[in-house]
C-alpha cells in the first residue's frame, strides 16, 4: 500500500465558529490520537485529504508544520450530510511501521449467482481485519459465481493477503443468497376460479 503525503498545521482556535472559517478555506479541521500522546488538533487541505479518502484505510504521512512526518490512517471522517464532497472532519489514527491495527475493509463480488430469480444480501459489506499499518488491504474479493438460494459465504471462507487476520468470529455470516419471494394470488381470486369449475 503506498502513502499519500499531506502536510497538515497545527490549529489552536476550536469550536465551531473556528471549524466554519476553516472550512471556508476549503481546510478540514483534524484530530491525530494514537500511542497514548496527546491529541493534536490539524488542519488539512480539503481537496488533497478527499482524494486520498477515495482509498479506503489510505495511509497518509502527515508532514505537519514543515517539522515532523507521521503515518496515520483515517479512524472516523465526517461528511456534510447535503454536498457528499465536503468534508466536515477528520479524525486519524497515529501508526508506526509493523504495527498491527484493527481495520474495516470492503467486501466485493465477482461472478454470476445460479440462473433463477435469487437476490444477494450483504450481511456484511466490510470485513474487520487485522494487518501491518503500512500493508493493509484495500478491499477482499469473494466469487458468489453458481452460489444457490440458501447458500452463505462465511469469514473463514474469503481469502485474505498475507499478513491479515480476521478480527471477527470466523464463522459469521458475511454474504447470503436468498430465494425471490413469488407473489401470491389473491385468496378471493383462488376461491373464483374453483367456484367456476364447479
Amino acid at each position: 500500500m503506498s502513502e499519500v503525503k499531506i502536510s497538515a498545521e497545527t490549529r489552536n482556535e476550536f469550536g465551531k465558529g473556528a471549524s466554519r472559517r476553516i472550512r471556508r478555506e476549503n481546510k478540514v479541521p483534524g484530530v491525530l490520537y494514537g500511542h497514548g500522546a496527546d491529541p493534536v488538533h490539524l488542519t488539512l487541505p480539503g481537496h488533497e485529504l478527499l482524494l486520498a479518502l477515495r482509498t479506503p484505510n489510505v495511509l497518509i504521512s502527515l508532514d505537519v508544520d514543515g517539522q515532523k512526518t507521521q503515518l496515520a490512517i483515517p479512524k472516523a471522517v465526517q461528511r456534510d450530510a447535503l454536498r457528499q464532497g465536503i468534508l466536515k472532519h477528520v479524525d486519524l489514527l497515529l501508526v508506526r511501521s509493523g504495527e498491527k491495527v484493527t481495520v474495516e475493509i470492503p467486501v466485493h463480488t465477482e461472478g454470476e449467482l445460479a440462473p433463477g430469480s435469487n437476490l444477494l444480501e450483504h450481511v456484511l459489506s466490510t470485513l474487520p481485519v487485522e494487518a501491518e499499518a503500512t500493508h493493509i488491504p484495500t478491499e477482499v474479493t469473494v466469487s458468489i459465481a453458481g452460489l444457490e438460494a440458501g447458500a452463505s459465504i462465511l469469514a473463514k471462507d474469503i481469502p485474505l493477503p498475507s499478513g491479515s487476520k480476521l478480527a471477527i468470529d470466523e464463522d459469521a455470516v458475511v454474504l447470503q443468497v436468498l430465494a425471490a419471494q413469488a407473489e401470491e394470488a389473491p385468496a378471493d381470486s383462488a376461491e373464483g376460479d374453483a367456484s367456476a369449475e364447479a
